[in-house]
């Protein structure tokens, strides 16, 4: 009898110990709180902070975790830091951070709060000047002169001749596309035997935003030059690109995030396709990781460049065309898989190299920075 009893005391031991176990786990799993400081923009501005709100509330919602966004007083990296502080100071462990305006932000905050983990979006080693990350810490950049090719690609295949490259600052993110996009046109002239007919005007605003001297030089590209349709990449600077192409039902390609309904806001029909950066995914295996213990290995104290993780599934992979909200006739969507299935499997090469101009059969005007 009394081996009975031991017997069955024992068995609710283990019982206990392994619901225990799983409580710990589950707990453990619930334990982050996800915070989100915006750049200099907020969560309804249709591009980075409103995509990485959108996939960070997501991401809670779905796995029942705080989550709340901060919007820094001004556009400065003392009000950014402030932010985050306050973040932190309110219990939220993991804070994401979207745009290369918080490289300086995170090399101030991150040592500091070592018990909490950041997550970086757009943000290169470049604009955490060079500083050595803590392993707190992830960056994630992205290979854009995958996209760019993707769009320049596109954009010939679909039937325009005449191109243009509108890009902010000139820095390695933004070459990248322009450079990418240069290749993707020039690929797809070669392949319809058309290198004489297809032209690329190219330039750098030297800012990212629109203003009055860089809608000017676009409108002459769309009136005097014959331009078709613009590649506009580099912050708020595409606004220029929709004012003058909207004078002349000219077509613009928007960058980063789907930008559709922000192009055709200025006209019906004037947004083409968006060479875009994965942020969302990037969000979701970034906490997800955090969750399930894996960060230390996979992400800790890295910059990443993110891009094709697959030829078949366009969900998985980290940069690429917008599918959902597709308009073009002539280069359908499955001309679209079938060209990433290319590039992935390096069939198709695409150069990310920053130190010199391609080589390209296609014409390229190369103009000085309009700024």
């Amino acid at each position: 009898m009394k081996k009975i009893i031991l017997v069955a005391m024992m068995a609710a031991l283990a019982c206990t110990s392994v619901f225990a176990a799983k409580a710990k786990k589950a707990e453990k799993k619930s334990a982050i709180k996800i915070a989100m400081v915006t750049d200099s923009g907020d969560i309804t501005d249709q591009s980075f902070n409103q995509t990485t709100y959108q996939a960070c509330k997501s991401y809670a919602e779905a796995n029942k975790l705080d989550f709340q966004y901060y919007k820094p007083a001004g556009d400065s990296t003392a009000d950014r830091v402030a932010s985050i502080d306050a973040a932190y100071q309110d219990g939220y462990n993991v804070i994401v951070l979207p745009g290369f305006l918080f490289g300086e932000a995170i090399v101030k905050v991150a040592k500091d709060y070592d018990d909490a983990k950041f997550i970086g979006l757009d943000i290169s080693e470049f604009d955490l000047g060079g500083a050595k990350l803590p392993s707190n810490v992830f960056c994630a950049v992205y290979a854009e002169e995958i996209p760019g090719y993707f769009a320049g690609y596109a954009a010939v295949k679909e039937g325009y001749r005449h191109l243009g490259f509108l890009g902010g600052m000139a820095v390695p993110a933004v070459i990248r596309y322009g450079y990418g996009f240069v290749q993707g046109a020039n690929k797809a002239a070669e392949e319809l035997n058309i290198a004489d007919q297809v032209t690329v005007e190219y330039v750098y605003g030297g800012q990212f935003y629109g203003d009055q001297t860089i809608t000017a030089t676009m409108d002459g590209w769309y009136k005097n030059r014959g331009v078709e349709v613009v590649f506009a990449c580099g912050g708020g600077i595409w606004t220029s690109a929709c004012d003058a192409a909207a004078k002349v039902h000219g077509k613009v390609i928007g960058v980063d995030v789907d930008q559709t309904a922000q192009i055709n806001n200025y006209e019906a029909g004037m947004h083409v396709t968006s060479a875009m950066k994965g942020l969302g995914a990037t969000v979701y295996a970034c906490l997800a990781a955090i969750q399930d213990g894996s960060f230390a290995a996979d992400y800790a104290g890295k910059v990443s460049s993110l891009g094709l993780v697959s030829g078949t599934d366009l969900n998985a992979n980290y940069v690429g065309l917008p599918t959902a909200t597709w308009v073009m006739k002539n280069f359908k969507v499955s001309d679209y898989k079938k060209m990433v299935a290319d590039v992935y499997s390096g069939k198709t090469k695409v150069s990310n190299a920053i130190d010199k101009d391609p080589v390209v059969s296609i014409k390229v005007n190369k103009y000085p920075n309009i700024k």
